[in-house]
């Protein structure tokens, strides 16, 4: 699906995008509790764009000979519930209506453990550079289509990995623009 295209939602699946399942989820422990987005980032080696390396880290699969910074995180069990990379295309790796293991240690309004209640995305990207126009629109249009499947998500409750866990993570980093990613979001 092009990020110019309005996506939608039956039963935690994004209809018409591509697929790779990750085995690194589970049960929410309330599924009627979706109420915060995370946007991330990630590059797999750091600061590399493409090769499909993201797809086998969530599926458990990153082989740690490729590269000597896959030797350290090739054992870690992590996931999204979608990547937008660079040129726009959406891949969901976990059904909204469970629970991705993507915020780790984290805390939102007092309340710990934000994977129990929230949404992750992953941008293709860094801290090094801005993230790209196509990026933006099909954030904007995945955003759309979580906050109608799942209205407790609203603008207030869209947030940054570093928002939550700010003593660990810093994404969606210095170059990701608020304004314009949350002025393109309708009420």
């Amino acid at each position: 699906m092009t990020s110019k295209t309005a996506f939608k939602i039956q039963q935690g699946w994004l209809e018409h995008t591509r697929k790779v399942l990750s085995p690194h989820f589970d049960q929410r422990p309330d599924g009627q509790d979706i109420s915060l987005l995370v946007i991330h980032y990630i590059s797999l080696p750091p600061e590399q764009f493409g090769g499909g390396f993201i797809d086998d880290f969530f599926q458990g699969k990153l082989d740690p000979t490729v590269h000597p910074y896959f030797e350290e995180i090739y054992q870690v069990r992590v996931s999204a519930h979608c990547l937008i990379e660079r040129n726009g295309r959406v891949t969901q790796y976990v059904n909204f209506n469970d629970r991705a293991w993507h915020a780790g240690l984290s805390c939102f309004e007092g309340r710990e453990k934000c994977n129990d209640f929230a949404i992750g995305i992953e941008l293709e990207g860094s801290n090094e550079q801005p993230f790209t126009d196509e990026q933006y629109q099909a954030l904007t249009a995945l955003s759309q289509a979580i906050m109608q499947t799942y209205p407790q998500i609203n603008k207030s409750r869209i947030v940054g990995h570093c928002d939550i866990a700010p003593e660990r993570k810093i994404d969606p980093g210095q170059f990701f623009d608020w304004e314009r990613y949350l002025g393109s979001l309708s009420a």
